[in-house]
């Protein structure tokens, strides 16, 4: 299925089924001169019936055996994220109804238009639109036409520009996480990052011999089972013509999960495909920026590897020098992201100086305990990046919510033989010691945000703005975290 659409300067020789904003102070003249006497009288008996009881819906009236008349009732003003909701909801409905090609009309209609962000409506439809079907041998190859007739001072190129860049990066980040691991392996995923070079990305890539070098022990051990490579690849974007520290956030890349030696579950293990997705949502983040030209100074850092069982695959009980300098006890293979996430975090600190970190990662199941499918955990040291990313959650339906940090917790998961130990075996607060266990690796007290999406990044069914599979999470999210207080 592929939306397409086309704004038009006029809507003649466009479709024969029409959709209509109407909300509860449209009235009759405002439709005179522009539909037929047919049309206009099947709209005027709608607002008579419906004007006592109108609520945000959409429903639809017959004008011909094929043509329809579809009616997008607005009962209050929508903000950006309600008119989102409501086109992707649009969507739905003529996909489900099987109209093909559709007229938009989005002008003349001023008292409805306040009401309305007709951009951010589209916007909502194409993102429900995604679809991942590159495997499947016979595509349906259906098209979805909306012709849009709006107004030429609302049709704003600049915010269409903006939300372009956006879906660009949200379905950017759909595709990787799609991805199945026999395909988007780390040497491949690595490729697909050293691409981006060409939309103004700096792109940089430390493959085992430089990790070795540089002591990334921690993020090698995870991968040192596979017979693939393991990466650490940042992405620079310098937007801005000062010479600002930069905003950074990173992302933990396990392309494929087994679990290692202390393996998963065989019934769960073929969703570990999605355990790239924090990765993920930072490639999409930066693709995002770089499209949209944000004027902003910022570093995208992830960490790529698999996770395998093999006779080279890291035993329990290892022991291993982080890039820090720390030592990490390896109690459970399946701790593998924070091991990865601890030499990507000390060494973005180091190297670049931010001015924050964000780190993105399906780190834990106890944060689906927590939280569901409803909110990412949030874990942080500092309360002002916190409720910035908490607000930028809100505006944009990806919620967040803040979980606590105590010093108490790092008993928990001291080790007798090293440093620290990668798991808490008392039991109890698994996101929370995981959290953690990653503050330990910021060295020089910069601020610092951990979102935890295990139960966020991937969805078997449905959501408001999602078609269900991968979510995108965490893209918008931050584009509008950056755009809000740092552009």
């Amino acid at each position: 299925m592929t939306l397409k659409i086309k704004y038009l300067d006029s809507r003649k020789g466009s479709s024969k089924n029409i959709a209509l904003f109407l909300a509860k102070d449209s009235k009759i003249l405002d439709f005179k001169g522009i539909f037929d006497d047919k049309i206009n009288h099947k709209i005027h008996g709608f607002l008579k019936n419906n004007k006592k009881t109108m609520k945000d819906k959409i429903t639809s009236l017959n004008l011909e055996f094929d043509q329809k008349l579809i009616i997008i009732l607005i009962a209050n003003k929508n903000n950006q994220i309600q008119s989102e909701k409501l086109g992707a909801r649009f969507y739905d409905y003529v996909k489900k109804n099987d109209v093909n090609d559709v007229l938009i009309i989005g002008s003349n209609f001023s008292s409805v238009m306040q009401k309305i962000k007709c951009d951010s409506f589209l916007h909502g439809a194409e993102l429900k639109s995604y679809e991942f079907n590159l495997y499947k041998s016979k595509k349906k190859n259906k098209i979805i036409n909306f012709n849009v007739s709006i107004q030429k001072n609302s049709n704003n190129q600049q915010t269409k520009n903006k939300l372009n860049a956006l879906l660009n990066g949200v379905n950017f980040t759909k595709d990787l996480v799609s991805e199945p691991g026999n395909v988007l392996h780390p040497d491949e995923y690595a490729k697909r990052l050293t691409a981006l070079k060409k939309i103004g990305l700096k792109v940089t890539v430390y493959d085992e011999k430089k990790l070795k070098k540089l002591g990334c022990n921690a993020l090698l051990g995870v991968g040192q089972g596979s017979i693939r490579g393991s990466y650490l690849v940042t992405m620079e974007w310098n937007g801005s013509k000062s010479k600002s520290k930069p905003l950074a956030f990173l992302g933990k890349g396990v392309c494929f999960d087994t679990g290692g030696y202390s393996l998963k579950p065989a019934r769960f293990m073929e969703d570990m495909t999605y355990d790239m997705a924090g990765s993920a949502a930072v490639v999409g983040l930066m693709k995002t920026l770089a499209l949209r030209k944000a004027k902003v100074n910022v570093v995208g850092a992830v960490g790529l590897v698999e996770n395998m069982v093999s006779g080279n695959a890291q035993r329990p009980g290892d022991i291993v020098k982080s890039y820090s300098g720390k030592t990490i006890e390896v109690l459970n293979t399946d701790a593998e992201g924070r091991l990865v996430l601890a030499d990507v975090l000390t060494f973005t600190e180091k190297k670049f100086k931010p001015k924050f970190m964000v780190d993105l990662a399906t780190l834990t199941g106890a944060i689906i305990v927590s939280l569901g499918s409803e909110y990412a955990g949030l874990f942080s040291n500092d309360d002002k990046l916190s409720k910035q990313l908490i607000e930028a959650g809100e505006r944009v339906d990806e919620k967040l919510w803040r979980m606590p940090l105590h010093k108490n917790f790092d008993k928990l998961m001291d080790s007798k033989n090293a440093d620290m130990q990668n798991i808490n075996y008392v039991g109890g607060a698994g996101s929370t010691t995981a959290a953690q266990f990653l503050q330990r690796f910021i060295i020089n007290k910069t601020p610092w945000a951990h979102l935890d999406i295990a139960g966020m990044a991937f969805s078997k069914y449905a959501g408001a703005l999602n078609s269900g599979g991968a979510t995108g999470y965490g893209v918008r999210l931050l584009n509008k975290f950056v755009e809000d207080n740092y552009e």
